[in-house]
Order: C-alpha cells, then structure tokens, then sequence
C-alpha cells in the first residue's frame, strides 16, 4: 500500500526536528556548566577523571588519637605544685686548669747535662740562695765550617745566675756573660737555654769559634732509653693538659683575641719539632719532647691563674708501653749535628 505524497513529505521532515531536540538537550546541559573559569575547570576535571577524581582517597578526618599509657602514681609522692620541692638547675661549674708538678729550682744541680744529649758540658751548682754555672759550648770554626771547636763561657770560670722569678711557671736565671747572654730555664733533669743576643749563635772571634747553644741540655741517650715507658706514658699526660688548659684559654677569651693563641699555639708544635728532631736518639726514647710538652702545660696553666704550687694532675704512674713508630729526622748519636733554629 503507497502513502500519499503529502505523508511522505511530512515524514521526511520530521527527522531533522528530532536532530533538533537532541542538540537542544545537549546545549541545555552545558547550560548547568558555571560560568566562571575556576568552577568550568574544576567541572572538566572532574568530568574527564583528571582532577580529585584521579587523587587516592584521602583518611577521614578528626580521628582520635590514642593516648600514651599512664605511669603509675605513687599515692605517697606530692602533687605537681601541691607542696613539692622544686630545685633550681644549677650551671656546671667551669673547668679548672690542668696543673703539672713544677720542676724545682735545684733539681739539676751538680749533674752534668749535654746540648741535645750529644755534646757540650753545663752544670749548675748552688750555693746558698747563689746558682753558678760552668758551660763548654760546643760550635764549629769560623775559619773552617766543616771543622768542629768547644769554646768554656767566661773562660772556664763559673757564671753567675740571676733569678728571673717564673714568669712562665718555671723557674729561669740568666747568664750575663759578655760573649754569650743567656736565659735558662729550668725543666725537669734539663736545661732550656735561649740565646739573648741579636740571633741565635755566639761567635768568639779569639777562639775562632762559632756556636748555637740554644735548645735543651739534658742526660745522653744512654741512660734515657730504658726510661722510655715512662716518658710515654708522662708524655700521654702532659699532651691531655696542654690540650685541656689551651681549650680554656680559647673558651675564657673573645673576638679577635682567640687568633692569636690559635697561632701561639700551632708555633708551639712546630718549635717542639724543631728543636727535638736534633736531640741523641729522641725517636727511641721522646725524652726531649716530653720536657717542652710539660714546659708548654705548665705555661698555660699560669697564664690562667692556676696556683701551681698545688698539681692536679700527676704524670708518673706507669703503663705499659707501646710501640713507637721511627720518626723521620731524628738525629743519630753523631757529634757535629746539624744546630737547630733559634727558638
């Protein structure tokens, strides 16, 4: 059966009014789309899974938190601020300086002591409240360098010494000696003698004779290396208080005045090797270093007030004694070594 031609007309039409509609209905939905940028974009993300959508979910909020266990209370003890005691914290007290014991004045008396334990001659004696000394200076010739001389301060006779007090804890006495001014200072079995001329050598035109008696005039190597355990173990304590009373100095001082005793205290270590590294067979024994770490210890303590009369630390219990590694630029047992700087 065949429609007329008018049905066919009005059915033909009806399917573009239908595409219509829907188009309708889909601008209508994006009609509900805010306007603003924010929420548009907020609406795609969600839309597309590209915004809180695509974020795990997040643990609910405001849970309760347990609290710790309760310690038990002892029913006897009082209450916070019900009659308890309270003590204030009291501030540690500050450190003290480490004090060694003092060399006595007369302790070297009457021994013979040598210059770095090789050669030369000084002994001091006493007499009274007097101290004398008789001093064989051991140099090489003006005339011929690599030739060896010995020339007697004061022409062999005893030089007077004058007590200069302590002004660095130790004991010190000068030698006035015209050809040779020295200064002394006494150490424990040893001398430290420093020069107080223009350098550090004396020359004696009349004997043709050029010396450097500065350094540390103390026993030969001989007698000292079977004392070597000690003087390891004395060494261990006297390095610990150089370290602790030069950490006071540094804490007690301010500013610009740290520097100074920074480098005071790096030109120690580098004078204590310098002066040692000559001393007879000092890597077997250390006696040498030993006597300036002490020196040096006491120093810092009376700088810091310290009453030095009364040692607080002692340095001559015994311990085993460890191995000693060979220390480089040691001098051997040989006369005619090589003088070190003034110091």
């Amino acid at each position: 059966m065949f429609l007329p031609v008018s049905e066919k007309v009005s059915t033909t039409k009806a399917r573009p009014s239908r595409v219509a509609a829907g188009a309708l209905l889909v601008f209508a939905g994006l009609t509900v789309v805010p306007t603003t940028p924010a929420r548009a974009q907020n609406f795609f993300e969600e839309l597309f899974g590209i915004g809180r959508a695509a974020r795990p979910p997040q643990p609910p909020r405001n849970v309760p938190v347990q609290p710790p266990p309760q310690q038990p209370v002892d029913p006897a003890a009082p209450a916070p601020g019900d009659g308890a005691e309270t003590r204030p914290s009291v501030p540690a007290p500050p450190r003290q300086p480490v004090v060694l014991r003092v060399p006595a004045e007369d302790n070297v008396a009457g021994q013979e002591l040598l210059l770095n334990g090789l050669n030369g001659s000084l002994k001091i004696e006493r007499n009274g409240s007097a101290y004398t000394a008789l001093m064989s200076l051991p140099g090489t010739k003006i005339s011929q360098p690599t030739e060896s001389c010995t020339v007697k301060l004061n022409g062999g006779k005893p030089v007077s010494l004058s007590a200069e007090g302590r002004a660095q804890g130790v004991s010190r006495f000068s030698a006035s000696s015209a050809e040779c001014p020295l200064r002394l200072e006494i150490l424990d079995g040893s001398v430290l003698a420093t020069p107080l001329g223009s350098g550090p050598a004396c020359t004696f035109t009349a004997a043709d004779c050029e010396t450097t008696p500065s350094g540390l005039w103390g026993p030969g190597a001989a007698s000292l290396i079977p004392q070597a355990g000690e003087f390891d173990t004395a060494r261990g304590v006297a390095d610990k208080a150089v370290r602790d009373n030069y950490k006071i100095m540094t804490q007690r001082s301010r500013g610009s005045d740290v520097r100074p005793i920074v480098q005071e205290q790096a030109a120690f270590s580098s004078d204590r090797e310098q002066a040692c590294r000559t001393y007879a067979r000092e890597g077997a024994h250390g006696y040498c270093h030993l006597r300036f770490t002490e020196a040096r210890a006491i120093a810092l303590a009376t700088r810091l007030g310290a009453n030095t009369a009364t040692p607080t630390a002692s340095n001559t219990a015994p311990r085993p004694r460890r191995s000693r590694a060979p220390v480089e630029g040691m001098n051997p047992d040989a006369p005619g070594a090589e003088p070190f700087a003034d110091q």
